[in-house]
């Protein structure tokens, strides 16, 4: 899974994705884009994005659907029924905020705080839903791309999801993306017979690490053209678009055989970075640096002023900064 990331204490499982989303939230038209490779229920186990309500984003499993999200314009009437649908949920919203307030006066401290929480989480939709009543009405950018085809194998889903995180980055449709590689993802068109889950679990056996080879060697191919693909596109205002993203990828296991989380294995690229560096953590258990330092570095950099530490976060990680 990529990018499994958790967030703070005081925002149940708020992501580093959803962080940043809530700082750019009205400023394009996705506050952010969640994504999967997998499409069934088990292939969808592996969850990346949390509101700071605690709530699930669910991830767009089929590229069509993320193509016509972002670029096929809606007729009139289509128009006409989201506006509709929007303002028929904000009414029954506000008429569950109204009702929730009013219990109150009779609740004690704890029951207090629990209903703040909920009526906060309320609050939450109700903005996400003017928002997205606010562009409606604004024409969708057009990109010279076809429509994907439904029912596409692994190695034709993975390019063409990076391709239109790609579009979406440079049409400013977004500024926040996040993408999984689930674990019981089929990889028969890899010439493999099994899935990704069952290889992961080699116990150093020959037989399973050359296939399990086989589908990282293919994931870091699509991240290395997908990097490459950022970087030959321009900028109106100089430079090109990698140098004003940041690209974090990596796995919530650092050895999957024994469900290991310690010695994650974590790339990252963009703009801003001191870059050809590897960096090997301190393995003591006193002197271990949670990825999240690496979040709060990525936060504040995004243009986050008020996160000193997310999550777990002990602090930053400045030699990665250039």
């Amino acid at each position: 899974c990529v990018g499994c990331v958790w967030g703070g204490w005081g925002s149940r499982n708020l992501t580093v994705d959803q962080r940043a989303a809530e700082l750019v939230r009205g400023e394009t038209r996705f506050p952010s884009l969640v994504a999967s490779v997998g499409r069934n229920t088990d292939e969808l186990a592996c969850r990346t994005s949390w509101t700071r309500t605690g709530v699930n984003i669910p991830p767009v499993t089929e590229t069509t659907k993320l193509f016509e999200a972002l670029f096929v314009a809606e007729n009139q009437q289509q128009r006409i029924d989201r506006r509709k649908s929007f303002r028929q949920h904000a009414s029954i919203l506000d008429a569950v905020y109204q009702q929730a307030k009013s219990l109150e006066a009779d609740l004690g401290k704890v029951d207090r705080e629990k209903l703040e929480e909920y009526l906060t989480s309320v609050r939450s939709v109700e903005s996400r839903i003017q928002v997205s009543e606010a562009w409606i009405d604004r024409p969708k950018p057009k990109v010279d791309l076809n429509a994907p085809q439904p029912d596409q194998a692994f190695t034709q889903r993975l390019p063409l999801f990076y391709d239109l995180i790609r579009l979406a980055l440079q049409t400013d449709s977004t500024r926040v993306a996040a993408l999984s590689i689930p674990g019981n993802l089929p990889v028969q068109d890899l010439g493999l017979q099994g899935n990704y889950h069952a290889f992961s679990h080699h116990g150093k056996s020959e037989r399973l690490l050359k296939p399990l080879l086989t589908i990282e060697r293919y994931q870091m191919q699509q991240l290395a053209r997908f990097l490459k693909s950022l970087q030959n596109t321009p900028q109106p205002g100089g430079g090109n678009l990698l140098d004003h993203t940041m690209v974090l990828a990596g796995s919530g296991m650092g050895n999957a055989s024994s469900h290991s989380n310690k010695d994650l294995p974590i790339v990252l690229a963009g703009g801003g970075f001191r870059h050809g560096q590897h960096h090997a953590m301190p393995t003591e258990r006193h002197r271990r640096v949670p990825l999240a330092n690496l979040f709060t570095t990525m936060l504040q950099r995004f243009g986050d002023e008020e996160t000193e530490r997310f999550n777990r976060a002990t602090g930053n990680i400045s030699e990665v900064l250039a």
